[in-house]
């Protein structure tokens, strides 16, 4: 089964600490390595800066664009692995794993598949 770990975090204003954002970064590299390894990743990617993003919506057949997402939190979405387990506990254990857990939360959803032979 396919699941989706989405990486939501706060969302930092100004430069982070050097020293606190490569820490981050090595423990990111290594999860990703470990996903790798496992053969369980077909994708993940970080994500730029929510202020980056542009919202589209068609009301009336017309298109209606505003700057970025408008959450009701600080937490945004940061970046996602794609990841091909067994089943939700694997699942869960990858999520855990993952350092977005220890410094936001990782939202696990399943991919829904379709039948396409019909």
């Amino acid at each position: 089964m396919r699941y989706l770990l989405l990486i939501y975090s706060e969302e930092t204003t100004g430069a982070p600490d050097p020293v606190e954002g490569e820490k981050v970064m090595q423990e990111y590299w290594a999860y990703s390595q470990a996903v790798q390894e496992a053969g369980v990743v077909q994708a993940g990617e970080a994500l730029e800066p929510s202020n980056t993003a542009t919202t589209v919506a068609v009301k009336d057949g017309e298109r209606i664009m505003t700057d970025g997402p408008f959450a009701e939190t600080r937490e945004v979405l940061g970046g996602f692995y794609l990841i091909d387990v067994p089943d939700l506990d694997a699942a869960l254990d990858w999520a855990a794993r993952c350092p977005g857990a220890k410094y936001g939360k990782v939202e696990v959803r399943p991919v829904m598949e379709f039948d396409t032979a019909g």
